[in-house]
């Protein structure tokens, strides 16, 4: 018999989750009430943090690609190196995830969506753990 046929994605979201999960092989998807929430765990912090790692979570907002991701979550107990809670961050529970640290966090530059995707979400995400404040 011949290799089993690859089934390919059939959606903006199905194939940038394929182009996210290349780079973090456990991130996923789950879908709950209308509401779709994409979970990284694992991923590597920079120095100025209580932790070296941790998860990320964010909801995939109705229209995407069209509306952007807005904001994202992670664990609950990560903090700033010295134990101070992160500018604009607070307490959540998120759908699907549970208790969660929320961080009010906004792209800085207009979505195009032939242009942005997940990955570049990830990229603000990341950029925001760089500013350590």
């Amino acid at each position: 018999m011949g290799a089993a046929a690859r089934v390919l994605p059939t959606s903006p979201l199905d194939q940038q989750m394929e182009d996210v999960r290349s780079r973090y092989p456990g991130a996923s998807i789950r879908s709950e009430g209308g509401v779709d929430v994409v979970s990284i765990p694992g991923v590597k912090l920079p120095g100025g943090w209580n932790k070296t790692e941790a998860a990320i979570h964010f909801i995939v907002p109705p229209g995407y690609p069209h509306a952007n991701p807005d904001c994202f979550n992670t664990d609950s107990d990560l903090r700033l190196a010295g134990g101070g809670m992160p500018r604009s961050a607070g307490l959540q529970v998120m759908p699907i995830v549970g208790n969660t640290l929320w961080f009010s966090w906004h792209i800085q530059r207009p979505w195009k969506p032939g242009r942005d995707s997940l990955l570049s979400w990830l990229a603000a995400i990341l950029a925001r753990f760089e500013a350590r404040s």
